[in-house]
């Protein structure tokens, strides 16, 4: 035999030894696992006898488990069905067997090999029926928890917006809130469309506080407020040093946050050109990247967008992607302006003067007949927050009880019901002469004759106060 063949010889001999070395190594884990399973565990061959039986087992049974093997598992364990389930091939999950004088929950489980039955796996679960009653029994409190939980926080969140929160009495204004809340019902995009201060976030809220998702957050994000170089990190988030002074650990994005909930863009208008199409394939694709990151992000979220602008202005002008602007208007709600449905105008003050008594814990307020025809007559630019606004000034600064009069309200919203009471008196131009006269000596009146406060009632300019002032004689008249 040559050098070369007895080497050969050598080297496979000892490659047979480390393959059994290795073998033994595995075997050893696979029986340190067996006996570490804390509840008691046995195998058994087809014919019934016990191949594997864990030193657990053995303890509560009061029995060397090594002495168990080559047992016919009748003989080792009270009651068991072990031989019944090698015969009928089923499997027979979470039962109880009663061993050593107690109900316990076990499995027994077939062990196949090629389709055929080599054998079966006995385990017991819980070794006394109790421990599953107080397992029950603690699962049930913790659904009660969650179910009290959930609750709580509906209520937080219904002291948000919801759709009882929208008040008016108007047709459009509740034939709007009818298509929101069949909006709430789905999971379409939704565009809210409107005036400045129209109550678009509102709806915005009602509609995801209606919806399955209102357990889920509800992300606020202001396009408009946002600085055109941070929008990306705020909406996607950045991986760890992404860009000099960004977070060390990184940070999650505002559309990650709203996983599984609802992402209220507000003054989607205002989003910049260049972002466009990276919102609309996060729409498209539910997957971004953050800043610095190559691995793709999934995240699941419902879309509610709003603006104030012309959108279909926009795409004319190339301001707005037409692609975007057919992924958000699947359901558009255009809110109508204060002054296309003045009949919403004093229930809505009304609903703001309730407000504004609870916080200052002051008895109701109420609106005299002038100060409601003022209200109404007044065409509201601002809308609903204007309304909020002057209703708070009334309250804050004028106002003696609890009544609000016509000369309690800012002089440019008296002067509308004036001009209607006058105008059957004299020609145009000298009702609006009139009106100005008048709203200059009550401005006048509530700022005790400060000219600079007085301008400010008006929403004037104090040089054109003074210019107006001396064109009426308004001086001469306020000293004699």
């Amino acid at each position: 035999m040559g050098t070369n063949q007895i080497h050969d010889i050598k080297q496979s001999e000892n490659s047979q030894g480390d393959t059994t070395h290795e073998l033994k190594k595995q075997m050893e884990l696979y029986r340190l696992i067996f006996d570490n399973i804390y509840n008691g565990l046995v195998v058994v061959d087809k014919d019934g006898y016990i191949i594997l039986f864990n030193k657990p087992y053995g303890q509560f049974l009061g029995v060397d488990a090594d002495a168990q093997i080559g047992k016919h598992v009748t003989e080792v364990i009270e009651n068991t069905r072990m031989h019944h389930v090698i015969k009928s091939g089923k499997p027979e999950i979470n039962v109880t067997q009663r061993i050593m004088g107690q109900d316990m929950v076990v499995q027994r489980i077939p062990i196949k090999k090629n389709g055929t039955i080599i054998g079966a796996l006995g385990q017991v679960m819980f070794k006394d029926v109790s421990d599953v009653r107080k397992l029950a029994n603690k699962l049930c409190l913790l659904e009660s928890k969650v179910k009290l939980y959930e609750e709580e926080l509906i209520s937080l969140r219904s002291k948000r917006y919801t759709f009882d929160s929208i008040v008016g009495v108007s047709q459009s204004l509740n034939n709007l809130k009818q298509i929101a809340q069949k909006a709430a019902t789905t999971n379409f995009p939704v565009l809210i469309t409107g005036e400045s201060g129209t109550g678009k976030e509102m709806f915005a809220q009602a509609i995801h506080n209606e919806s399955t998702r209102r357990l889920q957050t509800l992300v606020r994000i202001n396009c408009a407020a946002i600085p055109k170089e941070l929008l990306e990190s705020e909406l996607f988030g950045y991986e760890k040093g992404a860009f000099t002074g960004a977070h060390p650990n990184g940070k999650l994005g505002k559309l990650e946050l709203a996983n599984n909930g609802t992402v209220f863009l507000d003054e989607i208008g205002d989003l910049p050109f260049e972002m466009q199409p990276k919102l609309l394939r996060v729409l498209e694709d539910k997957e971004f990247e953050r800043v610095g990151g190559t691995i793709p992000v999934r995240t699941e979220f419902r879309i509610i967008a709003a603006s104030n602008q012309n959108l279909e202005d926009m795409i004319h002008e190339g301001r707005f992607r037409k692609d975007l602007f057919y992924r958000l208007n699947v359901i558009r709600l255009h809110i109508p302006p204060l002054r296309e449905r003045r009949e919403d105008i004093i229930p809505i003050a009304e609903k703001l003067l309730k407000k504004i008594s609870d916080e200052l814990s002051i008895p109701d307020l109420r609106l005299e007949q002038d100060a409601c025809d003022a209200l109404i007559q007044y065409d509201w630019p601002g809308n609903t927050r204007e309304l909020s606004n002057v209703l708070e000034r009334v309250v804050s600064s004028y106002i003696e009880g609890n009544t609000i009069r016509l000369q309690d309200l800012p002089p440019h919203i008296q002067s509308k019901v004036k001009l209607s009471k006058d105008y059957s008196n004299g020609g145009l131009k000298d009702i609006h002469a009139n009106a100005e006269i008048e709203a200059i000596q009550n401005a006048l009146r509530t700022a005790k004759n400060n000219k600079s406060r007085a301008a400010e009632l008006l929403g004037i300019h104090r040089t054109l106060l003074y210019k107006k002032m001396k064109k009426y004689n308004i001086i001469s008249r306020e000293m004699t």
